[in-house]
């Protein structure tokens, strides 16, 4: 039951059945959160190129060091945008055909996509105050 809930809270699907009652998201519910973990192909195509918001979209893999420090601080970053702002987040390992037609060569990469276009980029780890210039810049703010 433990695990069920776990990747249930991992994959950002909301709990069904008999264990509903007992999962929970934090932010104000799992439709409304800001940042999300691309399912595929068409996935990404729907929710980061069609999105009428800007989207950041975080090219990472699970043996990244680096990746496991940038995850996190521009997640916070973003939540605190309160929806201006959307995260994708794509694993190269489960999403090599996206990392390819993105040309992305190293983790991290965080792309900036407005309109389904790539208007700005970076590769490696940046601080707080970098990721913030980046996102209001991304936003227009």
């Amino acid at each position: 039951m433990a695990q069920r809930l776990a990747l249930q809270r991992l994959l950002s699907v909301p709990a069904r059945g008999p264990l509903a009652s007992h999962g929970r998201a934090f932010g104000t519910s799992a439709g409304r959160r800001s940042t999300f973990n691309v399912q595929d192909g068409s996935d990404f195509q729907d929710r980061v190129v069609n999105s009428p918001k800007p989207v950041v979209v975080d090219f990472h893999a699970q043996w990244c060091g680096p990746c496991k420090i940038l995850g996190p601080r521009l997640e916070k970053l973003v939540s605190k945008l309160e929806g201006k702002v959307l995260m994708a987040k794509v694993d190269i390992d489960d999403h090599t055909d996206l990392a390819i037609e993105y040309e992305v060569s190293a983790v991290p990469t965080v792309l900036a996509m407005k309109n389904g276009d790539v208007v700005d980029k970076f590769v490696g780890i940046k601080d707080e105050d970098q990721l913030e210039a980046f996102l209001k810049k991304l936003i227009g703010a």
